[in-house]
C-alpha cells in the first residue's frame, strides 16, 4: 500500500511543492507577470508599508505571547493494515478543528473533546482522533511522545465535489453548532492554480455532519465575489459576542495565504455564515461576507493600492492556519500561524545547493525582478543570479525562515467592520517565533523539496482551538517522517 503511495506522490507531487506543478515555463511566466508591484519598479514608495496600525486595546486586553504556555506534542495513529489509499497521515496536517463533544467517555486528563483533521492532502480524506497528553521531550525524539487514537477512520467528504482539485488542494475546516444549523464542520477547499485558463472554476465551501460514515456534504458555495485565492485555506470560530455586535451574526471565518502575494501580501480574513443565505443555501450561492483583514495582491486588475501589505512581508511566506483566542479574563487576539520568510533575500527559482543562504534566481524570465532584497527592494545584479545543479523544486525561496505566530487586535477588526479602517489596514501587534519547540526533522521523503536548517519549508500546518479549556493544537508538518505532529499551547 506505501508503496502504491510513494509511487503516485512521484508521479503527481514531485513537483507541487515549488509551485509548479505540470507547468510549462510559459504557464509559470504568467504567474510572475502577475507577481510584479511596486517594490519591483525601484520606486521608493514601492519598498514602505504604508500601513502602521498596530492595536488599538490596551496591552492588558490582549493575549501576548508570554500568555502561550508550551504545553508539549503528540502523534498521530499509523495507517491502518487495511485502509484504502490515501487514508493516511502521511502528507496530511492540512485541516484541522476542535470537536468538544468527542471522545465523551474520555480519561479527565484534562484534555477533553477531540480533534478532526485531514489526512494524505491529495485526497483530504477526514478522521476523528482522541486528544492524549501532550509531552515535553526535551531531546526531542519522537518516542517519548503519546500517540492519538483514531475514533472515526478517514473518509471521503467531499461528496465528489472537488474531485478536479488535485494540484496542491488546499482545506480550511471548523466545527460549529449553531440554533439555526446544529452540529456541522464547515471545509473550504482550493488548489494553488485556479483561475487560470483551462481550469475549472468551482465553488469553495460546504458544510458535513459530525457522522463521517454518512457526511451529508452540502454546497458547494461561494464567498461573495472573493478570488478564491483569498478565502479556501483555514476557516475558524468567531466569538458568538463579538460577531453578533459587528458582523451580523457572522461566526466563521475563512481566508487564506498564497505565496507571491496572489491572495494578498499577508493573511486574508473573511467572516461568513451560509445560514443566512438558506438552511443549507443552494449550490452555488454566493454567500454575503464582510472582510476584515485583505492586503494588496500582486495578481492584475486588483483594487486595492498595491503598498499595501503585511509588515516585513516576503513572497515565500506561508500562513497556513488561524485563531480567534479568547480568555476567562476577557484577553482576545487574533492568531496566524505559519512559516515567515525572514531571511537578506528572498527569490523564485531554486535552492541553491552550493550555499542555501545564496540566491539561485530562475533565468529564463528576464523582464522582471525575481530575486528581492527583505524590504522588498529590487537586489543586486551581483545577488540575483542562478545557479548550477539545482534541484527541480521551483519556488518561491527565502534565506532563511521562522515558525511563527502573530497577533492582530480584534478591535481593529471592529474598526474595519464598522468602516472606519479599510480591510489593509490592520498589523500584527506582536510576533512569536517558534522554533524552539518544534522537531524540525529531515524528512525520509526525497521527492519534498523542504529544504534544510534555517531554510526549512513547510514548518507549520493548521491550527484549532479549544476555547473552553484554553488550548491551542498546531501542526507541525514532517515531524515524523512523512507525517506530523501535533503541537500543544495552553492560553493563560
Amino acid at each position: 500500500m506505501r508503496n502504491v503511495i510513494i509511487i503516485f506522490m512521484l508521479f503527481v507531487i514531485s513537483f507541487t511543492f515549488s509551485g509548479c506543478s505540470g507547468i510549462s515555463t510559459s504557464q509559470v511566466r504568467v504567474e510572475e507577470i502577475n507577481v510584479e508591484d511596486q517594490a519591483d519598479t525601484g520606486s521608493e514608495t514601492g519598498s514602505k508599508t504604508m500601513n502602521k496600525q498596530t492595536s488599538i486595546s490596551n496591552s492588558s486586553e490582549l493575549v501576548q505571547p508570554s500568555d502561550l504556555k508550551y504545553m508539549g506534542a503528540f502523534r498521530l495513529p499509523d495507517m491502518e493494515q487495511e485502509a484504502p489509499e490515501g487514508a493516511t497521515w502521511e502528507y496530511g496536517g492540512r485541516a484541522m478543528t476542535y470537536y468538544p463533544d468527542g471522545e465523551r467517555n474520555g480519561p479527565d486528563d484534562g484534555y477533553p473533546g477531540s480533534i478532526f483533521a485531514t489526512g494524505f492532502d491529495i485526497y483530504n480524506y477526514v478522521s476523528e482522533i482522541t486528544i492524549p497528553v501532550p509531552v515535553i521531550s526535551p531531546t526531542k525524539n519522537l518516542d517519548e511522545l503519546n500517540t492519538a487514537e483514531t475514533l472515526q477512520p478517514f473518509s471521503d467528504v467531499s461528496g465528489g465535489l472537488f474531485a478536479s482539485l488535485a494540484e496542491i488542494p488546499r482545506v480550511g475546516m471548523q466545527y460549529l453548532s449553531t440554533s439555526q444549523t446544529g452540529d456541522k464542520i464547515h471545509l473550504a477547499w482550493g488548489q494553488h492554480f485556479q483561475e487560470e485558463e483551462g481550469i475549472t472554476i468551482i465553488p469553495s465551501h460546504v458544510w458535513i455532519e459530525t457522522d463521517l460514515s454518512n457526511p451529508q456534504t452540502k454546497g458547494a458555495w461561494w464567498i461573495g465575489n472573493q478570488s478564491l485565492y483569498s478565502v479556501n485555506g483555514y476557516i475558524f470560530e468567531i466569538p458568538k459576542d463579538w460577531a453578533d455586535t459587528y458582523i451580523g451574526g457572522r461566526y466563521l471565518a475563512t481566508g487564506r495565504f498564497r505565496d507571491g502575494g496572489w491572495s494578498g501580501q499577508g493573511p486574508s480574513l473573511l467572516a461568513y455564515a451560509p445560514w443566512l443565505s438558506g438552511n443549507p443555501p443552494e449550490p452555488g450561492t454566493r454567500l454575503s461576507e464582510i472582510p476584515l483583514l485583505l492586503y494588496s495582491s500582486t495578481r492584475s486588475g486588483d483594487q486595492i493600492p498595491p503598498d499595501y501589505k503585511l509588515n516585513d512581508y516576503q513572497h515565500p511566506d506561508e500562513w497556513e492556519g488561524g485563531a480567534w483566542l479568547t480568555t476567562a479574563s476577557k484577553k482576545s487576539s487574533v492568531i496566524f500561524v505559519g512559516t515567515k520568510g525572514t531571511g537578506d533575500f528572498y527569490w523564485y527559482g531554486w535552492l541553491n545547493p552550493d550555499d542555501p543562504e545564496k540566491p539561485c534566481v530562475e533565468t529564463e524570465i528576464t523582464d522582471m525582478v525575481l530575486c528581492h532584497n527583505a524590504d522588498g527592494t529590487p537586489a543586486s545584479e551581483e545577488i540575483s543570479k542562478g545557479c548550477d545543479n539545482h534541484t527541480s523544486d521551483r519556488g518561491w525561496w527565502s534565506s532563511k525562515f521562522n515558525a511563527q505566530i502573530i497577533f492582530y487586535d480584534p478591535a481593529n477588526f471592529a474598526a474595519v467592520a464598522d468602516g472606519k479602517m479599510q480591510p489593509y489596514e490592520p498589523q500584527p501587534y506582536a510576533a512569536m517565533n517558534i522554533d524552539e519547540y518544534l522537531f524540525l526533522s529531515d524528512p525520509t521523503v526525497e521527492f519534498i523539496s523542504t529544504g534544510t536548517g534555517e531554510q526549512r519549508r513547510y514548518r507549520m500546518g493548521e491550527t484549532c482551538y479549544d476555547r473552553d479549556n484554553g488550548l491551542l493544537y498546531v501542526f507541525e508538518l514532517f515531524a515524523d517522517g512523512a507525517k506530523p505532529v501535533v503541537h500543544v499551547w495552553g492560553v493563560q
